[in-house]
């Protein structure tokens, strides 16, 4: 079956032009600039006013399955995946049970080949007590090795260091880091319950001080420092702090074995928003200052940060409740992270040409994805058109997330997916999740 895209503006490596993809079958046959009239199209689509960018690849995300789908699963957040225009995630092992086993990572694989409406991929989970099983993996098969140096959602904290130096000498597969110090964490608490004279609960506006700059740094910096004396390939997620950008270079991401992550949470809210949205925009790491939010703004164009993700982590609302200790951390963000990078686009914070960059070819690069993340012949056909005037307001239109609600309700986006493409399928159409889709297991070269 042959399709043709026709007059959309393509921003793909560098450039926006006007031009036409022709599809057949799964993959992209052609991609012209302006039109090709003269053959048969079994399905066309008219572009015109639209751009086409390569699909998403969201590389952290936490889908909740197996254990927690009372708040979300594969099949729900896959298709919220693909309304936001998000062709390919890489799924968290923080289930429950954790993904620290072979036949539990299997498990997965077989729950997304049946539900999961876009293209997926699972990490690994460390322990402190599972680093033999690291050689067993597929590099094929697997993004990367999970490492959470610091407590979160779940129960995997590695926090032996003779473990965690293990982990990183002997790893064959890239290590995602979460860097949090869990000391200094556990005294912030400690000097607020004094403070506060034993209280087991403060207001969430506190939640960045007790997960702090501090944490931040010094666990990042600790995990650095193992990947220099070791030679892991480390990647570090969810960076919040202008102080952690100290840690990274301006180089072209081929030439890294260190890279950044920043995720959309960091860069659209403060702890100025507290006071409106508390608890929905609670996560681990906190949000951080205006300062530092304008530091990572900054470091999408200036080479420090070399992808933008979601960190997709939904809760149901009940789950919300509380403050700085007991509400649950994370919230569902994967609908909106492109329509949220061409709002920062249109206000000057970076050229729409990096959003590609951040989104889809760095993310390829990084985790060297088979034939996904670009506008190419040869290249799979995982595109989303964007429509630059769609003008919508949240919580008037339609979201797709099991847990129900989103942080992002009040706000009014200028851009909004119009249509999402997976192996040349489309997946979705404004408004309409196509049911039968199924995409495919990634593949890592």
């Amino acid at each position: 079956m042959k399709t043709i895209i026709r007059n959309a503006i393509i921003v793909n490596e560098g450039r926006q032009f006007i031009g036409s993809v022709v599809i057949e079958d799964e993959m992209i046959q052609q991609v012209l600039e302006g039109d090709d009239s003269s053959q048969h199209y079994d399905i066309e689509i008219d572009a015109t006013g639209l751009y086409l960018f390569p699909g998403v690849i969201d590389d952290h995300v936490h889908f909740r399955e197996p254990g927690l789908t009372h708040k979300a699963d594969i099949a729900s957040e896959s298709r919220t995946a693909a309304a936001g225009g998000v062709t390919s995630y890489m799924e968290m092992p923080n289930t429950n049970p954790p993904t620290t086993t072979l036949d539990l990572l299997e498990e997965k694989f077989h729950l997304a080949a049946a539900h999961s409406r876009v293209n997926y991929s699972f990490y690994f989970g460390a322990t402190n007590d599972n680093a033999d099983t690291l050689q067993r993996l597929d590099p094929h098969r697997i993004p990367g090795i999970k490492v959470f140096m610091g407590s979160s959602t779940g129960n995997m904290l590695v926090d032996r260091e003779e473990a965690l130096r293990r982990i990183f000498a002997t790893s064959p597969l890239l290590l995602m880091a979460h860097c949090e110090d869990t000391n200094i964490i556990n005294a912030n608490i400690r000097a607020f319950k004094k403070r506060y004279k034993g209280q087991n609960d403060f207001p969430v506006r506190y939640h960045s001080r007790i997960r702090s700059v501090e944490a931040c740094y010094e666990s990042s910096a600790f995990a650095v420092q193992l990947a220099k004396e070791t030679g892991a390939r480390l990647h570090i997620a969810h960076v919040s702090t202008a102080k952690e950008l100290e840690l990274f270079e301006q180089k072209p991401i081929e030439e890294k074995k260190i890279t950044a992550e920043a995720v959309i949470a960091h860069l659209m809210f403060t702890t100025e928003d507290y006071d409106t949205l508390g608890t929905h925009i609670k996560c681990n790491p906190a949000v951080k200052t205006p300062e530092d939010r304008a530091a990572l703004r900054e470091a999408l164009t200036n080479g420090l940060i070399d992808v933008v993700a979601t960190d997709h982590a939904p809760h149901l609302e009940s789950e919300k409740v509380g403050g700085a200790l007991k509400a649950a951390s994370g919230m569902p963000m994967i609908q909106f992270s492109l329509v949220s990078m061409l709002e920062m686009s249109d206000q000057g914070i970076l050229p729409i040409e990096r959003i590609p960059d951040l989104m889809a070819h760095n993310p390829a690069k990084l985790f060297h994805i088979e034939k996904r993340g670009f506008i190419r012949p040869g290249y799979y056909a995982d595109l989303t058109l964007v429509d630059p005037n769609g003008n919508w307001q949240v919580k008037e239109g339609r979201y797709y997330t099991k847990c129900g609600w989103t942080p992002m309700d009040e706000r009014t986006f200028k851009w909004r997916v119009r249509r999402t493409i997976v192996n040349g399928l489309t997946a979705y159409s404004d408004g309409v999740v196509v049911d039968g889709i199924r995409g495919k297991e990634l593949r890592f070269n």
